[in-house]
């Protein structure tokens, strides 16, 4: 008579499956990081109400999402691509939308920021297994 233990290993499929979807709810973080920076610009001070608005919604769900794909992914690795995705986006639609300088340096880097953002998906970073015991 065998004896299973409470918690059964998770497939590879599964795995593989949860680690997308985190990853693309980490994509929507820093979506909404995006949003939550150019709306937190717009509002000028909260002095802006449909602004202000936004930057309250956005900032809710930016922290939201960030913490549901932190739930598999490492938070050092979610964290930078979070944090890389929303000040790159940060500097492009700042510029679209407001008018700010984007010169030939600031591009320069902000590739480097989304070049390190790629290399940090590509390099893993989930660790489902040790979460999921939590």
């Amino acid at each position: 008579m065998s004896v299973q233990s409470e918690a059964a290993p998770v497939s590879t499929p599964e795995k593989s499956q949860t680690t997308r979807r985190a990853w693309g709810i980490l994509l929507f973080a820093g979506v909404c990081e995006i949003a939550f920076a150019v709306s937190t610009d717009g509002s000028r001070g909260f002095t802006n109400l449909p602004w202000s608005i936004a930057t309250v919604i956005t900032a809710a769900a930016t922290i939201f999402t960030l913490s549901l794909a932190l739930r598999t992914i490492d938070v050092g690795v979610g964290y930078a691509v979070w944090t890389g995705i929303g000040a790159s986006g940060a500097a492009i639609f700042g510029a679209i939308i407001f008018g700010e300088s984007l010169g030939p340096l600031r591009i320069l880097f902000l590739a480097v920021i989304i070049t390190g953002v790629i290399c940090l998906k590509l390099a893993g970073g989930s660790t489902e297994s040790a979460k999921a015991d939590d």
